[in-house]
Parts: structure tokens; C-alpha cells; sequence
């Protein structure tokens, strides 16, 4: 049986800006734009995901099955987050408001297409079928529930819900240091 991940070896074939060690990227996952796309160690991209464009990944991160990251204007994960699966970021968006068509098949005089970079800052963890929108942080500790829309930045070590998001409580943010203890006697 062929293992469902790609060799270090393989890796270095789909042309990557750079990845690390420890790196388990689905067969069966797409990318577009690699040479945009920097991977951290121990990072898992499981099957089904598209990666697009300007992408930066740090380390111990997991994308779920199913989920796309849409980075015109960058995306960064940071340290410790995680997506669950069928998330979709986007880092760019067509304008709506009727002065424009819309498509990336139109020439581009006829579009307008703004955003900005997304940026999940260490231990961010995003719920199930959950849209992040274009241009916002979420900053340290936030964790977002399933099937949320995320149209704003959101505030560290928060639990957010809803359609758009709005802050549930506060996560123990006592957490982090119960860990970082953790790690550090472990050596890493």
C-alpha cells in the first residue's frame, strides 16, 4: 500500500519556497503558487485542501480535510493553529456592490478585487465550515467555533461563534503557561 503522504523527497518537487521536517502533506491535496509557500515543521495538510497563493506556515499546524486557503494578499498561520475541516480563507475578494462584474475570468479593468492578509496568531484554532474574510487578525488563544464567518479581527485568547462572529467568553489563557511549562521540560 503507497503512503497517502508525500517523501521529504517528493515535497521538493512541488517547488515550495522552503518547508521543514516532519512535513505530511496528503497526495490529494492541491497547490498553486508553491513557490509563494513557506512550511514550518511538523505541519499536516490532510486530503482534499487547496493552497493558494502567498502562504506562510509555521509550526505544529494541522489543516483539516477539505479546507482552502485563498492568499492573493497573504495568509499566515502562526505556531500551534489549526483549521478544521472545510474552512475556507480568503484573502481577496471581487466587489459586489454592482459597479463591477465579477469573475476572475474577466479582464481586470472590469473587476474590482481588494482584501488584505490574514493572520492567525499562535494557538488560534478554527471550528469546522467556518469563512475567514480578507484582512483581519486573529489574534493569540482565539478560538472560533463551527460554521462561523469572521468578517473583523478578534481580540487574544477569545471564544467567538456566529454568522458574523461575536465574542462567546473568555478562554483560560492559563493554558498557555501549563503548556509552555510543559514544552520546556520536554526540551523543545
Amino acid at each position: 500500500m503507497a503512503n497517502s503522504f508525500y517523501s521529504p523527497e517528493e515535497l521538493k518537487h512541488i517547488g515550495f519556497k522552503s518547508f521543514g521536517t516532519n512535513v505530511q502533506i496528503s497526495r490529494n491535496a492541491q497547490f498553486y503558487g508553491a513557490d509563494n509557500m513557506t512550511i514550518g515543521n511538523h505541519v499536516r495538510i490532510d486530503d482534499f485542501c487547496i493552497l493558494s497563493g502567498g502562504i506562510t506556515l509555521g509550526s505544529h499546524i494541522h489543516i483539516s480535510a477539505y479546507s482552502a486557503l485563498f492568499g492573493k494578499f497573504g495568509i499566515v498561520m502562526e505556531d500551534y493553529t489549526g483549521l478544521s475541516p472545510r474552512c475556507t480563507l480568503f484573502s481577496a475578494s471581487d466587489d459586489f456592490g454592482g459597479d463591477y462584474l465579477i469573475s476572475p475570468m474577466v479582464p481586470e479593468e472590469f473587476t474590482n478585487v481588494t482584501g488584505g492578509t490574514i493572520i492567525l496568531k499562535r494557538f488560534a484554532q478554527i471550528g469546522a465550515g467556518t469563512v475567514i474574510l480578507s484582512n483581519v487578525t486573529l489574534n493569540e488563544g482565539v478560538a472560533v467555533g463551527a460554521m462561523s464567518l469572521v468578517k473583523h479581527s478578534l481580540d487574544e485568547w477569545g471564544i467567538y461563534a456566529g454568522t458574523p462572529v461575536k465574542l462567546m467568553k473568555k478562554r483560560n489563557q492559563g493554558l498557555l503557561d501549563h503548556f509552555l511549562k510543559h514544552e520546556g521540560e520536554r526540551g523543545i
